[in-house]
């Protein structure tokens, strides 16, 4: 039996199409000199930074856990172990959070990865009526209101982010 295709090609936007959400489709040419991926996101879609948010892989107490923080800043591993009530965080491996959400670095989504993680998404998105996550792909991304993220993922709303 074959696999049906997910729209677009990634599985972030066939979770977007399946839960029938509003969402918005950016793709841009993706530089793969450029320094940032997140701040190449911005610049290409002519977004502010605080507008785009980056989705990060971290271990809390030896559980992986899916971090989305503004690109403009960074993510607080401190504080992302409080939020999950942890007490110890740090950055995953990055092949084992390629293996486990399916993903590659630079184009790792919060939606439709092939193991649903918990997810905390720094309160500053609810500042915004829409906000752009990665689509799933490098040079694809999904504008969406936070509140469909938070609903999509389960997420957790927490001051996990800085300047």
């Amino acid at each position: 039996m074959a696999k049906k295709k997910a729209p677009a090609g990634t599985p972030a936007i066939a979770a977007l199409t399946s839960a029938q959400a509003e969402f918005t489709v950016h793709a841009y040419e993706h530089d793969p000199a450029h320094p940032s991926y997140g701040e190449e996101a911005a610049q290409a879609m002519g977004v502010s930074p605080d507008r785009v948010f980056k989705t990060l892989v971290a271990e809390v107490d030896g559980v992986l856990t899916v971090a989305v923080v503004p690109v403009s800043g960074s993510l607080d591993l401190k504080a992302l172990a409080t939020a999950v009530a942890g007490k110890r965080a740090a950055m995953a491996d990055p092949a084992l959070a390629e293996r486990t959400t399916g993903y590659v670095r630079g184009g790792i989504s919060p939606l439709g990865q092939r193991k649903r993680l918990r997810t905390v998404v720094d309160e500053s998105a609810t500042a915004h009526t829409t906000i752009c996550i990665s689509a799933g792909r490098r040079g694809l991304e999904v504008e969406i209101p936070p509140a469909t993220l938070t609903a999509l993922t389960g997420a957790t709303l927490a001051p996990i982010g800085r300047p």
